[in-house]
């Protein structure tokens, strides 16, 4: 019986870089693990899965789960921890995450904790940590009286140690859904036409906000983006008066980041906006003023206009990098 059951996720067998998270942590451990994985080309994980120590990938390559259905998915994990009874599931605190646990939970007696930022298990202890109030403090959760310990960590809070090679391979499980009468089916998915990373798992992101004075400036966000290979986030105050999509909100109300480098361009930093990226390793901020709270928050800050040094910055980092 493995103790802890990985929830991986790819893209057509590419796997995602928020599950290598997992699996070195999976590993890090010493505790005996599995893997899950669903959908099309996720048996193609099973070598990754070996290279990280794991012992089995299950798996289901129904066409059901090509795309995400809340119902399917639920009694698919539901079969899965019944069967293997692990201690510990990890997964990623995303959008998927978020709504699949809390209801595979319900089924199988679990605790949850999502986006946390903080992990050390041991055979004696689990140790999770995540932010409240805002980001304002960080506590240590405790699990009472729950068969299965659900951790969900937020993208970019655990280190990856790169595996190549495996003692021994996995042995690949399929994993057939038992009958259900499915309340809702998904025809199709609509992607957007942006090729870049989600702001949720980006190692770099620049962001705007008020300070870029009008829609047509993010394009200097977007010019210095692509020399960095980041995704452009922005601040509520933008979305909300329509300069960009809801999809690039960060903050409280939009999606909580943590990259290892957060460039901040005109926000001013409000509570609500820094609980989305406090968590950043290094944040850079550009306001004009100097008493802006989003200072406070940065480990460099440059006092002037967002608008007069984004293309300063753009063609530096073209000489270092380029």
């Amino acid at each position: 019986m493995a103790q802890i059951l990985v929830y991986l996720e790819h893209n057509n067998g590419q796997i995602k870089k928020t599950s290598l998270e997992l699996l070195t942590a999976a590993k890090k451990s010493g505790l005996d693990f599995c893997a899950a994985a669903l959908g099309k080309g996720a048996k193609e994980l099973a070598s990754t899965a070996s290279a990280y120590g794991a012992k089995e990938l299950l798996t289901s390559t129904a066409d059901v789960f090509n795309t995400y259905n809340s119902e399917a998915y639920t009694q698919w994990f539901g079969q899965v921890i019944k069967a293997k009874k692990p201690q510990i599931l990890l997964a990623t605190a995303n959008l998927t995450g978020k709504d699949l646990f809390p209801r595979v939970a319900g089924r199988v007696n679990g605790g949850v904790a999502t986006d946390c930022t903080s992990l050390e298990l041991s055979a004696s202890s689990v140790k999770v940590r995540r932010p409240v109030y805002s980001a304002k403090a960080s506590v240590e959760v405790e699990f009472q009286n729950c068969d299965v310990k659900i951790i969900l960590m937020r993208p970019n809070a655990l280190e990856i140690k790169n595996e190549t090679s495996a003692a021994s391979p996995a042995t690949v499980s399929e994993v057939a859904l038992e009958p259900i009468d499915l309340k809702t089916i998904v025809k199709d998915v609509v992607k957007g036409a942006s090729s870049k990373v989600d702001l949720t798992e980006a190692s770099i992101i620049v962001s705007g906000g008020r300070g870029m004075k009008g829609p047509e400036n993010f394009k200097l966000l977007e010019d210095l983006a692509s020399v960095l290979g980041a995704s452009v986030g922005a601040s509520r105050a933008v979305v909300d008066a329509g300069w960009v999509g809801h999809d690039m909100q960060v903050g409280q109300t939009g999606k909580t980041v943590s990259p290892n480098l957060y460039i901040a361009c005109g926000i001013s930093g409000a509570i609500q906006h820094l609980a989305g990226m406090s968590s950043s390793k290094v944040i850079v901020a550009i306001n004009k003023d100097k008493d802006a709270p989003i200072f406070q928050k940065a480990t460099y800050g440059i006092v002037g206009d967002a608008l007069e040094i984004l293309p300063l910055l753009t063609e530096e980092f073209k000489k270092l990098l380029h």
